[in-house]
């Protein structure tokens, strides 16, 4: 059942006083909270708009000054006016190219947070661990760190999985948009119903090494399968709630429920297909008709566009808001615990964004929204990264008990 209630409830507060986002009493609240507790967002894209739109070269684009007009979600003064204190720097590369490919571009994207990094020495520094973030936090810089999207990356090979990790990589999302030779993805056909068996030896290997295993875009089975094997807390860097929005990608509250045993943590994202039913319908709606089309006019793709062109007019694109977000964390918060939430935005790998939000600046906003239903300020801090740094850790304690294990030797026989 989709819970819409509180959406309800947070958008008529919404409509009976100044717009819900800013509320500037609560904003400078928040901002105070992050001031001594560091915000830590789970998943930006910004590595990989740089590569598809500035020729992958971030000294083409001065982060010194608001990208807004660049439609750029990401820069260093929304950063410092978000209060970001640790941001994962996503290196995402498509999934419909030879895994080869796709590892040499995984280590161009890491390549190029690190020229961010070092373009920027007094605003950002590389960080691995959760005591590096606490460090780099206090010394008033943000801490950068590397999360790997997409299992594919690693061609079959725990080597190459070793290497990435030594190159900074301190998460990987088990699939992306296509089942992997090891992993069924929630936006493809099933194959292993879950792991295979290459893809159990995959997470424990990531246990012994200390790489978070992020269960965004994997199936329910590659999730449950996950937290099964493995010895650490497992996280999701960038979803939502299913029970809100019935998206594929969201997570079930059967999932959220594993979340206190597991140690885990679900970085709510906001997307806006995701977070809002409306505009999830919407996005099901138009890629049905854009299916219709092309099966109506298979030799006049030009007539289908234009016929598109009608439908979308026709049919106006709904908008989620603040109060969507707002809601699958709350969501996210009741089924799994306020130990085991945080924040995920996804900026700059997406089309579009709630309204009241236009980037990376936007936390405080968010922050104010949930105070204003209740929060507590030590809820906030939670929220905002001490459960993130708590898992971190228990990760990192996983990887020095086993660190006498011999590095692992599996080869994948399925895919």
């Amino acid at each position: 059942m989709i819970r819409t209630a509180l959406v309800t409830a947070l958008c008529l507060a919404a409509a009976a006083s100044p717009v819900l986002a800013q509320d500037a009493a609560g904003e400078a609240r928040a901002r105070r909270i992050l001031e001594r507790t560091p915000l830590i967002d789970g998943h930006n894209d910004l590595a990989e708009a740089l590569r598809e739109r500035f020729h992958n070269d971030p000294s083409t684009v001065d982060l010194t000054r608001n990208q807004l007009a660049a439609g750029l979600h990401t820069d260093i003064p929304r950063l410092r006016a978000g209060g970001i204190g640790a941001q994962f720097w996503s290196v995402y590369v498509t999934a419909d190219q030879p895994p080869v490919e796709a590892a040499k571009q995984t280590f161009e994207q890491i390549d190029t947070v690190r020229r961010i990094v070092a373009l920027h020495p007094d605003v950002f520094e590389l960080a691995t661990t959760a005591d590096d973030i606490e460090r780099i936090h206090k010394a008033g810089r943000i801490a950068s760190l590397i999360g790997m999207e997409g299992g594919y990356d690693i061609d079959d090979s725990l080597g190459l999985l070793r290497v990435f990790y030594a190159s900074g990589a301190r998460y990987m999302t088990l699939t992306h948009s296509k089942t992997t030779t090891w992993a069924d993805s929630a936006t493809d056909a099933p194959k292993w119903g879950g792991l295979n068996p290459f893809g159990e030896a995959v997470v424990r290997e990531m246990n012994r090494l200390g790489m978070m295993v992020d269960l965004s875009h994997v199936s329910e089975e590659t999730m449950q399968d996950a937290i099964r094997v493995s010895a650490a807390p497992v996280i999701f860097s960038h979803s939502s709630a299913r029970a809100v929005t019935g998206h594929a990608r969201n997570v079930l509250d059967s999932v959220l429920g594993l979340m206190p045993a597991n140690g885990g943590i679900v970085m709510v994202t906001f997307v806006p297909g995701f977070v809002s039913e409306a505009v999830r319908g919407w996005n099901a709606d138009k890629a049905a008709e854009t299916a219709r089309l092309k099966t109506l006019w298979p030799g006049d793709p030009d007539r289908a566009a234009k016929d598109l062109a009608d439908w979308t007019t026709a049919h106006p694109v709904p908008h989620a808001a603040v109060a969507d977000v707002v809601a699958h964390i709350q969501h996210v918060r009741d089924v799994a615990g306020i130990d085991h939430v945080g924040l995920g935005g996804d900026f700059d790998g997406v089309e579009s964004l709630p309204d009241g939000i236009t980037g990376v600046d936007a936390y405080p906003a968010i922050l104010a929204a949930l105070m204003a239903a209740g929060w507590t300020e030590a809820d906030i801090r939670k929220l905002a990264g001490e459960n993130m740094l708590r898992v971190m850790r228990a990760v990192e304690a996983v990887a020095r008990e086993k660190a006498g294990e011999a590095p692992g030797m599996a080869t994948n026989t399925a895919g």
